[in-house]
């Protein structure tokens, strides 16, 4: 069974309440090592976001992607706001106006959203950013999508990911920033969870546990 546009705005309507409960732990987590507005610039994009679903109900999984995208460009600050809808304008260009995705199509959609963080941020694994988290997911996901050994549902695929992913985000913890703000910082960055790898984190397991009750 694919991943129909009703799926994907579910995930999102779970993807919101999950950066709402989670607000605080991601400006404490900002405060340490940036500016302190990571969880409150998302939990705005999002709720924004809410509000765009309420008002409109997109017809392909894409268009949803792509509502999600100019939303938080146009209502987050900071980089995330940039990075974030860089990343779901790639994904929703990725699979285009397909009615439903299977669970390569979500592989395909992840790996084109890194391309996207990659190619607007400029960081790659080790930085101590959302690509920390974000490349082993991409990775997870397109192994799981061909592999014999999951049952290959887009469910699966994203459970990988997001299992994928907060240990990608884990891993954060004893670097030393390279990018950012936090990289002003040098070797006092060290010792923290970088936000951005947490959110994406929290993101892929909010779509992972929302797959799964579809």
């Amino acid at each position: 069974m694919g991943c129909t546009a009703a799926d994907v705005v579910a995930a999102l309507r779970a993807a919101t309440l999950v950066v709402q409960e989670h607000r605080d732990e991601l400006v404490r987590l900002d405060q340490a090592i940036g500016d302190a507005d990571h969880g409150e610039n998302l939990r705005r994009g999002f709720t924004a976001l809410l509000s765009r679903l309420d008002a409109e109900e997109p017809t392909t999984p894409g268009k949803a992607l792509k509502l999600v995208a100019t939303t938080l460009i146009s209502t987050v600050g900071g980089a995330a706001g940039p990075l974030y809808g860089t990343a779901f304008l790639r994904a929703s260009a990725a699979v285009g106006d397909a009615a439903e995705l299977d669970s390569e199509a979500v592989a395909k959609a992840l790996r084109a959203a890194l391309d996207g963080v990659v190619a607007r941020g400029k960081a790659v694994v080790g930085d101590k950013t959302m690509v920390d988290a974000l490349t082993p997911a991409v990775a997870a996901a397109v192994s799981a999508a061909g592999s014999d050994a999951v049952d290959g549902s887009v469910a699966a695929v994203l459970s990988a990911a997001a299992d994928a992913a907060a240990e990608g985000a884990e891993s954060t913890v004893p670097m030393v920033a390279r990018k950012g703000r936090a990289s002003y910082l040098g070797e006092r960055s060290a010792g923290h969870l970088d936000p951005g790898a947490r959110s994406t984190a929290l993101l892929l397991r909010a779509f992972a546990d929302a797959a799964a009750k579809a």
